[in-house]
């Protein structure tokens, strides 16, 4: 391992204290998902890729990379000297992120095993303001229209004035312009109909939404196997 040459931010360093490590920023790579299997290979986390290669540099976790059907294990410098040939190879595909740290390029990897945790994820799935968005597709569910998160809002299709609750089934995406007109009524009140009927989702919106990506494709070799609600 050369977690010595590696120059990466850790997620867990205090305000104000001189990071550890440090990573260029600036890339979309620095946003990049990755997601964590306890060391019974089962999806219980998805971290940030500079919080990933953190767990790489100190030895907690190894990559799992996946190709064809085959998996193959990591550590670090392995992982390191795999990014190094592919560079010199050519064989960088347009649907990988790579960061560029002081003195190398590195592939972000799409899986890791966390190879001290032997947790299981719990079968719920946290209801939140970000978690109803990614639900509803950041679409207000009165107007049919899709809007940036500034210009959304939480809406309780039975106002909390009446009694509704804060759960899946009464809290919807509006927008700003729907969430006024509407006011403390019911969508039947205020002449508006629903898009949708709001439900539980069965996973984690923000899962579901990446699993739709190409570059997230590795993941459902795992995910798959995870009962609905989990992680």
């Amino acid at each position: 391992m050369i977690a010595s040459s590696a120059h990466f931010a850790d997620e867990d360093t205090p305000a104000g204290a001189a990071p550890k490590k440090s990573l260029r920023t600036g890339s979309s790579a620095m946003q990049a998902s990755v997601l964590a299997l306890n060391r019974n290979f089962v999806p219980v986390h998805i971290f940030s890729s500079p919080r990933a290669f953190c767990l790489l540099c100190k030895g907690l976790a190894e990559v799992v990379q996946v190709d064809n059907g085959h998996y193959t294990s990591h550590d670090f410098a392995s992982w390191l000297e795999h990014s190094r040939l592919k560079e010199e190879l050519g064989l960088r595909d347009p649907h990988e992120d790579w960061i560029q740290a002081v003195n190398f390029e590195i592939e972000v990897p799409r899986v890791i095993r966390l190879l001290k945790y032997d947790r299981v994820p719990r079968n719920t799935v946290k209801f939140n303001r970000r978690n109803v968005f990614l639900r509803d597709e950041h679409r207000c569910q009165y107007c049919a229209r899709r809007f940036s998160v500034q210009r959304l809002s939480l809406d309780h299709v039975m106002p909390r004035s009446k009694g509704g609750p804060d759960t899946w089934e009464n809290v919807v995406c509006a927008c700003l312009t729907c969430n006024v007109r509407k006011g403390g009524r019911t969508p039947h009140e205020a002449g508006m109909r629903l898009l949708s009927e709001p439900v539980r989702p069965k996973r984690n919106p923000l899962v579901s939404r990446q699993l739709m990506l190409q570059k997230y494709s590795a993941w459902k070799a795992f995910i798959p196997a995870v009962p609905d609600g989990a992680f």
